[in-house]
């Protein structure tokens, strides 16, 4: 077998930025919404820089307004999913987008969710749920989102994390709302290191108690704190195709997911916002086979390390595990 037929395992993919551009398009078309200027010539999405990124993809999500429309789109995010390969994938899901951050509203939202991701999982590939508070937004709209997370969690919500615009604001910032997603039995990871430095990642594994730390590139670049992710056992959620993409990394040459993997560091591999950033994870293997020589056992390994690190309980792990083996 080669690494291409491989099951595959994901760990960093937001719901909403997973959308594929024609799902999108269509939503927007029956809604009466001009999203045109979202869009380039070839039907994919258009930004110049992260900060408007950030604002494409808050206009694409905005026709995404009703609970009917969220189960929708999780058919077709486990759809494009399963075409690569993957079997078990952990998404990231804002209260934000599900009804303001309304508990009430964000269970009927969640209820069509899990729903779909019922659907997914008849067809061969298991979803689950990490709540995810936007860190652009605050502190105290973290706090709603915490209040959302620990009111649903269980056998789909099974995590509690950080995303947005990493330099806003400092991780302990959000220790409250960390703390009550804890408290609830949530496990937790946040976004550090992909575009602020060594710094960042500290203070977040220091003051959120993360085990897993959304991208975390950065810390490369202290060799103590390499040793410490090393030591204490976090994985990172490497997401290379999205690095580059973004210039967070000059190439894929240039990416550090390699000395990491040498340095004893957990990583995982995973695509982000992979329509956005034109990536599959069939392109991410593809371009770690080419850059790095990565082969059937560098995946293999991989996918155990995210395998273990996942949000899930020990039967789906066991589960899971089974279909990672290699066939005899």
């Amino acid at each position: 077998m080669s690494w291409q037929s491989l099951p595959k395992v994901e760990l960093h993919l937001h719901f909403e930025g997973a959308a594929p551009p024609s799902f999108i398009r269509g939503l927007a078309k029956e809604k009466n919404v001009d999203l045109s200027k979202i869009f380039d010539e070839n039907g994919g999405y258009r930004y110049e820089n992260f900060d408007h990124f950030l604002e494409v993809y808050e206009a694409a999500t905005s026709v995404l307004q009703t609970p009917e429309d969220f189960a929708l789109l999780c058919d077709a995010v486990l759809e494009q999913s399963r075409e690569q390969g993957v079997v078990y994938t952990e998404t990231f899901l804002s209260p934000e987008f599900c009804g303001g951050a309304d508990v009430a509203a964000w269970k009927e939202y969640l209820h069509a969710i899990e729903e779909a991701a019922a659907r997914g999982e008849a067809q061969g590939i298991t979803l689950k749920g990490c709540v995810t508070a936007i860190r652009h937004f605050g502190p105290d709209r973290a706090k709603k989102t915490a209040a959302c997370a620990a009111e649903t969690v269980g056998d789909f919500i099974t995590g509690f994390g950080l995303a947005g615009a990493e330099m806003m604001g400092r991780p302990g910032d959000f220790a409250y709302s960390f703390d009550m997603a804890r408290e609830a039995g949530l496990r937790l990871t946040a976004h550090a290191g992909e575009w602020g430095g060594p710094d960042m990642v500290a203070d977040t594994i220091r003051d959120l108690k993360v085990e897993r730390i959304g991208h975390g590139i950065n810390a490369i670049k202290d060799a103590s704190l390499v040793k410490q992710i090393a030591e204490q056992g976090i994985t990172l959620e490497v997401c290379p195709g999205s690095n580059v993409f973004l210039n967070a990394v000059e190439s894929w040459d240039k990416h550090p997911i390699q000395r990491l993997r040498d340095a004893g560091v957990n990583v995982t591999v995973s695509t982000d916002d992979p329509p956005f950033f034109h990536t599959t994870m069939t392109e991410e293997y593809n371009m770690l086979e080419k850059t790095f020589g990565w082969g059937e056992d560098d995946f293999r390994e991989v996918n155990r390390v995210a395998l273990n690190a996942a949000f899930c309980d020990s039967a789906t792990k066991e589960r899971i595990a089974k279909r990672l083996e290699p066939e005899t």
